[in-house]
């Protein structure tokens, strides 16, 4: 039986990376979905494929910083699938540059997209998934939220707000409402690549990274797809207000 089955999602940051690897994780174990993200081109094309396993998804672009297209992203659901179970929080941008240097425009754009969209989509979307009965909310952070890297300082407080907001929610809304929160550390994506930018030898920084990790690799967005859908699924029915760290082992090497 699929893990999913009859449960509806939204998820941000679908387009690309880790995001869309959930989304096409979640689509294949029976989800419907409203999958957004700010480039159409991607969207669009992301929704055709998945279209060809589940009919059953939707994309609505957006730049979900922005409260109202939260509230927009909890409309469709409700109107093309009729409830919520699940949010799947991956939307998220650096906003490099050292703490002196960096704009108050990058600062604010910054924790806009990376943690205050979690509590706009969260307050639109918690009423509608307690009426269910029971729910998902699941964040993509960061082992940021726990190790500093240079020029990183508006990427790094927000997934630590990330963190703290989960924890949050998880108590406020026990028992009908599970919220839990991924910690990736360095994965094969976009953002990897422009993270490195931040260091003198970007191509030499990821190599680093990879060769610092007990499994000698980097994570591909597969994995981090698995473990969202443990947590999204009955199998961590008793798993809640908890962070996992899916790194590698590189906070320990």
């Amino acid at each position: 039986m699929k893990k999913l089955n009859g449960q509806v999602a939204i998820i941000t940051g679908a387009t690309s990376g880790m995001g869309k690897a959930i989304a096409e994780v979640f689509i294949k174990e029976g989800a419907s979905l409203i999958i957004s993200g700010r480039s159409s081109k991607r969207g669009i094309k992301l929704e055709k494929e998945l279209r060809k396993i589940n009919k059953n998804v939707l994309f609505v672009s957006g730049d979900i910083s922005q409260s109202e297209q939260n509230k927009i992203l909890v409309d469709a659901a409700l109107s093309n699938f009729g409830k919520l179970n699940i949010l799947s929080l991956n939307a998220g941008i650096l906003g490099l540059g050292a703490l002196t240097d960096l704009s108050l425009e990058k600062w604010h754009t910054t924790i806009d997209t990376n943690l205050s969209s979690i509590y706009y989509l969260c307050k639109y979307a918690i009423p509608e998934i307690l009426k269910t009965g029971k729910g998902n909310i699941i964040i993509n952070a960061s082992i940021a939220a726990f190790k500093s890297f240079p020029n990183h300082p508006a990427y790094c407080a927000s997934k630590a707000g990330a963190v703290a907001l989960m924890k949050q929610i998880a108590i406020d809304y026990a028992p009908d409402l599970r919220a839990n929160a991924i910690c990736p550390g360095p994965v094969d994506t976009p953002l990897l690549t422009d993270s490195a930018q931040a260091f003198e030898e970007p191509e030499q920084a990821i190599d680093n990274a990879r060769k610092k990790t007990l499994l000698k690799r980097l994570g591909e967005p597969q994995d981090i797809a698995r473990l969202a859908l443990f947590l999204a699924s009955d199998d961590s029915s008793w798993i809640t207000g908890t962070t996992i760290n899916i790194d590698g082992g590189i906070l320990i090497s």
